[in-house]
């Protein structure tokens, strides 16, 4: 037996976006990769402005892999940056407007004034807040998913659980996503029609969305059209 979900029950909680095509944006402007992200920025915070005017409780935004560590070591420098501006600047601003941040990944590789950061980020987190904002950042779904495994692998070594209790719930308990909700609508700019190593075994069910137009020019009129498609959708779950 299967709930069949009709559109008008669309109810979107949870939204992950793979912000992609900085570079690219960058390069037909004839400006640096720096200008790409800085402008990916800008979007971001329009972005995050029109989900919470959405409802939406949950967005989690792909924003540093676990294998962009492989690109130029100049755009690292530029990216880390980046990284402590946001955190040293627009955190607070983001919490005066109701947003919970919180970080999603291996923090374990980024220098300690950044981790410090992060670290600090969860101090605003105590107010009341609209919206769970989720940045990914050195996130990879592999990396998460042989995490997982890794603990279970140790609880049953050392007898605290029985293999017959290594299911679905055991394996989401130790994700680094536990108690969030998995993506219902998982959009990705830049004109590529993959996931990329992003929420993989959570997004077993979600709506996917590709836009060609890279990050830097997506529009909250985009983002809206996303939205309305969405809950056009008929969603089945695995059901006919």
């Amino acid at each position: 037996m299967f709930f069949k979900h009709s559109s008008n029950k669309n109810i979107l909680k949870h939204l992950g976006i793979i912000m992609d095509g900085n570079r690219r944006w960058a390069k037909s402007k004839g400006l640096q990769t720096i200008e790409g992200h800085k402008q990916g920025i800008e979007t971001a915070k329009i972005i995050i402005k029109a989900a919470i005017e959405k409802k939406i409780s949950f967005l989690t935004l792909y924003a540093f892999s676990s294998e962009n560590w492989k690109r130029d070591p100049a755009e690292i420098k530029d990216l880390m940056s980046l990284l402590r501006f946001f955190l040293k600047n627009e955190i607070h601003r983001l919490s005066d407007s109701g947003v919970k941040v919180t970080v999603l990944g291996d923090i374990s590789q980024f220098d300690d004034d950044i981790k410090i950061n992060i670290k600090k980020a969860s101090l605003y987190n105590e107010k009341k807040f609209k919206i769970n904002l989720i940045m990914a950042i050195n996130y990879g779904a592999r990396q998460e998913i042989t995490n997982a495994v890794q603990k279970i692998c140790k609880k049953l070594l050392n007898n605290k659980i029985d293999i017959n209790q290594v299911n679905e719930k055991e394996i989401e308990d130790n994700l680094y996503t536990n108690g969030v909700p998995d993506p219902d609508l998982i959009i990705r700019t830049g004109g590529d029609s993959r996931l990329s190593n992003f929420l993989l075994w959570q997004s077993a069910y979600a709506e996917l969305m590709f836009f060609k137009k890279p990050w830097p020019d997506f529009t909250k009129k985009d983002f809206s059209k996303a939205i309305s498609d969405y809950k056009d959708r008929e969603r089945r779950f695995g059901g006919k």
